[in-house]
């Protein structure tokens, strides 16, 4: 059993699925998330058997889990031309890929209107038809935007969870996002203020994981920028009170730090929040 709390982190495929999950290993991660192939090229991932049945044995012997995706930073769901449909297809094949590593789903952020007048049910009707197209277990899960883009604010969360009604729509919180967007989680009084709002908007029982990143920029920056924890404007305080939370305890945190040598999520990273945590 993973013990409170789980701090898991992003690492890289560069060596593929079973080097990832090396990687996580090494740095004292028990939680991953990975990109399924190029974040920043179309198509999907080539799942090759051996790689894959690798990673199984390595996440089995090191208990890494929970797993997840996080979809290609293309993607934009709510685009009604040749990107929408590229961006559904790719999005199709990663769920239907999760099952076969034991992931638990892919985090995704789902994009912009592009000067187009919000539509939420036809963006509604999008995710469901990926869902109705892929495993029941592989799950859908929106991540707050820290710019102005469609989930920058919990109503935008809210209504899109409104409209799908799964019990597969999940939702991340990355606390970068939350600080540049305007949403305070400096304090125990705003976290457990910022809490109360998340459950009467969207509720509790869609949070899956959180991201755990400090900022570049300031509060209320509309910037997307991480810092490794405590080097930024956030400082470690917020992320102490965060793991530490009480409603917290069987949600993981996942890093996307830049790491303190440049290569991601690390070791330091790791030991940091571990550190904060009692």
């Amino acid at each position: 059993m993973t013990s409170f709390p789980i701090i898991g982190a992003h690492v890289s495929i560069a060596r593929g699925f079973s080097g990832a999950a090396a990687r996580a290993h090494a740095i004292g991660a028990v939680a991953l998330q990975m990109f399924s192939k190029s974040p920043h090229q179309w198509g999907s991932a080539k799942e090759d058997p051996e790689d894959v049945a690798k990673f199984v044995r390595y996440v089995d012997a090191y208990h890494i889990g929970p797993r997840y995706f996080h979809a290609s930073y293309l993607l934009n769901l709510a685009d009604e031309g040749r990107i929408g449909k590229a961006s559904a297809t790719t999005l199709v094949n990663e769920l239907v890929l999760a099952p076969k590593l034991g992931v638990r789903g892919s985090v995704v952020h789902v994009g912009s209107w592009k000067g187009a007048e919000p539509d939420f049910d036809r963006l509604a009707d999008v995710v469901r038809d990926i869902l109705k197209k892929t495993p029941e277990e592989a799950m859908f899960i929106m991540e707050n935007s820290g710019t102005r883009k469609i989930g920058v604010t919990l109503e935008d969360i809210g209504a899109l969870a409104a409209r799908v009604k799964s019990p597969r729509f999940k939702v991340c919180l990355d606390t970068c996002h939350l600080f540049t967007a305007g949403y305070d989680i400096r304090t125990k009084d705003a976290l457990d203020a910022f809490i109360k709002k998340f459950e009467e908007i969207v509720g509790m029982e869609r949070l899956e994981l959180w991201h755990v990143n400090d900022s570049r920029d300031p509060f209320g920056s509309y910037r997307d920028r991480h810092e490794n924890i405590g080097e930024g404007a956030l400082g470690k305080e917020p992320f102490r009170i965060l793991v530490n939370h009480s409603a917290m305890k069987e949600i993981p945190f996942v890093l996307e730090t830049p790491g303190f040598d440049g290569g991601g999520p690390d070791k330091k990273n790791v030991e940091i929040l571990n550190g904060l945590a009692r």
